[in-house]
């Protein structure tokens, strides 16, 4: 046999790459099917072989997640119009300052006139740089302190220059390419516009990344400070609490109804059930026995309810009548 024989004959004591042992599991499987096909069914397989079981359990809803972010879209994942926090470019530097505290967000939208009109986003760390004299990387002084008292708080955000620029892209947009995107322009925020120029909705890197890896929280994403129990046995909530929590805090016997199949949030439920915005002050009836109240709104949407239960309705009936 020749030389050029033998070194077209592979190794058999060289280690396969990672492609090779994939192609070697993927050929117990489909041998004709694609491969992202056959990557699925292989994960799927979980624990019925040897190598598939090197996988853990949270390395296998990853790797699904990653080939099903193909199929996601903006729309899927973005924060809707109404839900989004931003400021006007003419805002005051002390007035900024209260809206990040606020809304514990460390990136806000900049707009002109109305939000159909974003000029751009500002970074809450842009805001401390200018207000400290301190950038990123500097080097402290020992025992130096920043003169906070020389700053124009009535300065405007615009006469600052702390304005960024973000990206803005189509609600059609696969969220893959709007990873990948980000990842190039090194922007983690994106204004979704619609078909007509309009602001429709807001995404962020994190929105991206939590299809992958599951709900990223950090110490602001207090679940339990949405809905909060009363004394008088009622409930607070925020119009943006999730309907399973409003269920697993308020009990089982809160019941949404049909309603509740086509929304997410305890505003959406509301919003639909009166089939407009209520104004505060308005009681709904929910299909069980249970009442809301709405503490706030503005006319584009709800934002603080009441949650009324049959108890606090008896408790509340029966010291009227004790004290008639």
């Amino acid at each position: 046999m020749s030389s050029t024989d033998q070194s077209s004959e592979p190794n058999a004591s060289e280690p396969q790459s990672f492609l090779d042992r994939l192609r070697a599991l993927l050929g117990t499987f489909r041998p004709h099917g694609s491969l992202r096909t056959d990557l699925v069914e292989v994960l799927d397989a979980a624990g019925t072989s040897e190598e598939v079981s090197e996988f853990t359990p949270s390395e296998r809803q990853m790797l699904r997640n990653i080939l099903h972010l193909k199929e996601v879209g903006i729309d899927d994942i973005m924060v809707p119009r109404a839900e989004i926090v931003a400021v006007q470019k003419d805002v005051t530097l002390g007035a900024l300052l209260i809206e990040f505290a606020k809304a514990s967000h460390s990136r806000l939208v900049v707009y002109d006139d109305t939000l159909d009109d974003p000029v751009g986003m500002v970074h809450i760390r842009d805001l401390l740089a200018f207000m400290t004299g301190v950038q990123p990387g500097d080097e402290p002084e020992d025992g130096h302190l920043p003169d906070l008292s020389a700053v124009n708080l009535a300065q405007t955000l615009d006469e600052a220059g702390l304005i960024r620029r973000l990206l803005y892209v189509p609600p059609s947009m696969p969220a893959v390419d709007l990873l990948v995107s980000m990842q190039a322009a090194r922007i983690h925020l994106a204004l979704v516009i619609d078909e007509y120029g309009g602001t429709d909705g807001l995404v962020s890197m994190e929105d991206v990344v939590e299809e992958i890896v599951g709900e990223i929280e950090d110490e602001h994403d207090d679940e339990a400070a949405l809905i909060q129990r009363q004394p008088d046995g009622s409930f607070l909530a925020d119009a943006r609490t999730a309907l399973e929590d409003v269920a697993e805090v308020v009990g089982a016997d809160f019941v949404p109804g049909e309603a509740g199949e086509e929304v997410d949030t305890l505003g959406g439920l509301i919003v639909t059930l009166a089939a407009r915005v209520p104004e505060p002050g308005e009681i709904i009836q929910l299909p069980g026995a249970y009442r809301v109240e709405v503490v706030e709104a503005d006319p584009r949407r709800v934002k603080a309810l009441r949650i009324i239960p049959p108890v606090a309705e008896a408790v509340a009936a029966g010291s009227t009548g004790n004290g008639a």
